[in-house]
């Protein structure tokens, strides 16, 4: 643990703390004895505050008084809102993480961990991409607003660092899944989206219909695995720059593999047809792990095949509970 750990136990607020990382962040602290003895969790989801507004997030810092923030709010939606609405997604993330970031250095906050995405990336780049590509040209067009927004954290961060040695960071995931995702077949994400599909084509007797060719190429992180590794960040990581968490670039798999052992998972034997007249997106986005694989080289994750029969196991036992 690092040296400011010993001033006494810490508090920690995860904002964002309903969703599919603050779930599985929870489920770490409190099934697999993630959580310190006098340590205190609190788990903020968006009912309890906007923080879009500024005096809502003073509020909430106020009522809680933590010593260290996970930060994973922030606006999201499908691929199609991000295209109609730039403006409305930069606009609220800026605002969500200045008021987060802000708050969090007026009130003696010693460490920020805030969660990035691999869409922050240039859009034309080499492969594999690592932390330090991050500024190297312009995000890609579809969601450009939410991109930027997100890279702004890591400059702020920067400057948190310069003006007042602050050691704020931030983690970059690849594609997350898990229990409690958003499983909506519209505005889920690609491989929650496409378990909600399977199942109901299961239940329904037809075939599955998957938008593009199958060919993209995607690195996949099971919910949980990302959660024990946020919090190793927390306890363990002092760099401010960010760090890519990902499996290897030799687990990336296409769109295609992926939907297969999704039909092996939930036993579907029907049909599956791919629409390449739809678009296929980036092709790959292939990032590298080899900081995290510095830091640690022992690491294991858990295998595709059985967090996916997980994932699907989990969406059936709570089909009515699930984001749909």
């Amino acid at each position: 643990m690092g040296s400011e750990m010993k001033a006494g136990p810490m508090r920690v607020l995860v904002t964002g703390g309903s969703g599919l990382v603050g779930k599985a962040i929870e489920h770490v602290v409190e099934q697999e004895g993630g959580k310190l003895e006098g340590e205190e969790w609190i788990f903020l989801s968006s009912k309890e505050a906007d923080l879009v507004d500024a005096g809502q997030t003073r509020a909430v810092f106020k009522k809680y008084r933590p010593t260290h923030v996970i930060h994973l709010a922030a606006k999201v939606g499908g691929l199609y809102l991000h295209m109609k609405e730039n403006l409305h997604f930069l606009r609220d993330n800026l605002k969500i993480n200045d008021n987060v970031l802000q708050t969090a250095h007026e009130t003696g906050v010693t460490k920020v961990v805030s969660c990035l995405s691999s869409c922050i990336f240039p859009d034309k780049t080499t492969y594999p991409i690592d932390e330090k590509m991050m500024h190297n040209g312009p995000p890609h067009d579809s969601n450009f607003g939410y991109s930027h927004a997100k890279r702004m954290i890591d400059v702020q961060n920067r400057a948190y660092f310069q003006q007042y040695g602050h050691r704020y960071t931030a983690v970059i995931p690849t594609n997350v899944f898990g229990p409690y995702d958003n499983f909506s077949i519209e505005n889920g994400h690609v491989l929650s989206a496409l378990v909600h599909k399977t199942h109901k084509a299961k239940m329904e007797g037809t075939h599955v219909h998957v938008c593009g060719s199958g060919d993209p190429r995607r690195q996949f992180i099971y919910s949980l695995d990302l959660g024990r590794l946020i919090i190793w960040v927390l306890r363990e990581y002092e760099e401010i720059e960010p760090i890519i968490l990902s499996v290897g670039e030799e687990d990336e798999i296409s769109i295609k593999e992926a939907v297969d052992m999704i039909a092996e998972a939930l036993d579907f034997q029907g049909k599956i047809l791919f629409d390449s007249s739809q678009s296929d997106g980036q092709v790959k986005k292939t990032a590298s792990n080899s900081k995290l694989r510095r830091y640690l080289p022992d690491l294991t994750f858990t295998p595709l095949k059985e967090a996916i029969k997980m994932t699907c196991d989990w969406f059936i036992a709570n089909y009515d509970i699930a984001r749909t």
